[in-house]
């Protein structure tokens, strides 16, 4: 625990600037303000769903916030010249765009269709789309490590670091009694668990843990995927242009990936983003990102499977 409070007092003291941190947060209110009032992903940008159209809104809207407070950090610090090198834009329009294509994607819907998939329709369909990571991310950017940045490094934070993983453990410890209290509440069981069934343990004639186990398995690959894009690419591969000013940009756009959730969780992702990007800066490693995620998205299905049996 002393490492994970050197890590955030020492970035928050070299980066902190009340009027960087003020202008960006009125900045992100002021998005967040505007999605939830016009609805703005899920009645704009998502009536587009399959149309090309949709792809460039989700685009329009990750390059306008993460560049815009991209900005606000290089001019705060006097490192505007950044915005003039090419590697800033290549790298960071491509992540953007890898994030929309992730955002959009629903060619799995395709292979849901398939007859043998027709009594297991739903399952197929949420597996699906959470493994869909593996070529909107995964294969885009371990192309892009290998063949334009080409680092000595691990990809993008895959660095073994055991002793980040003993912090992260020890911070997921301390947020299992609030997980345990959440899942007494009634809204968090109208969400929770995400494994419905779907019915595909009998058309399968398999015990409904196996079919529970496979889902959770898929389920749980999109959290590190979203690791490696937000924490890994946006944070560690940008770190080597931007520094510590990647983490603020990370954390806009970490929020607007939230857009079509509910509101509290929207603003509890840039706290999270937040604090999870300097742990990621700070030891160059995703591995406690990973931690943190599956271990809350898996403590909440198991809070929520112990209710439904209770």
């Amino acid at each position: 625990m002393r490492k994970l409070i050197t890590y955030l007092t020492d970035f928050i003291r070299e980066d902190f600037k009340p009027s960087l941190y003020g202008v960006t947060a009125l900045y992100m209110a002021a998005w967040i303000t505007l999605n939830y009032t016009i609805d703005l992903e899920d009645s704009i940008i998502d009536s587009y769903r399959g149309s090309w159209i949709r792809l460039v809104l989700f685009f329009v809207l990750d390059v306008t916030v993460y560049l815009s407070v991209a900005a606000f950090w290089l001019f705060s610090h006097g490192k505007q010249t950044i915005l003039k090198t090419q590697k800033f834009w290549l790298f960071s329009v491509f992540g953007l765009f890898i994030m929309a294509w992730w955002q959009d994607y629903t060619g799995y819907q395709k292979l849901t269709e398939f007859p043998v998939f027709e009594h297991i329709y739903s399952f197929a369909h949420y597996c699906f789309s959470n493994l869909s990571s593996a070529l909107t991310i995964w294969l885009p950017l371990y192309i892009f490590y290998r063949w334009v940045d080409r680092q000595s490094s691990y990809f993008y934070g895959f660095r073994p670091d055991g002793a980040s993983l003993k912090m992260y453990g020890l911070m997921l410890l301390l947020m299992v009694p609030l997980i345990g209290w959440a899942s007494f509440q009634p809204s968090f069981l109208q969400t929770y668990p995400v494994y419905k069934g779907w019915g595909a343990a009998e058309a399968l004639k398999v015990p409904n843990w196996v079919t529970a186990l496979i889902f959770e398995c898929c389920y749980g690959f999109d959290f590190i995927s979203t690791e490696l894009l937000i924490r890994g690419f946006l944070i560690i591969g940008m770190a080597q242009i931007l520094g510590r000013g990647a983490v603020l940009p990370m954390v806009a756009v970490y929020a607007c990936i939230h857009f079509g959730k509910p509101l509290g969780e929207t603003i509890g992702s840039i706290f999270g983003g937040y604090i999870l990007g300097i742990l990621a800066y700070e030891s160059r490693t995703i591995w406690g990102g990973i931690a943190i995620h599956l271990g809350v998205a898996w403590l909440m299905e198991m809070g929520a499977f112990l209710q439904k049996l209770w």
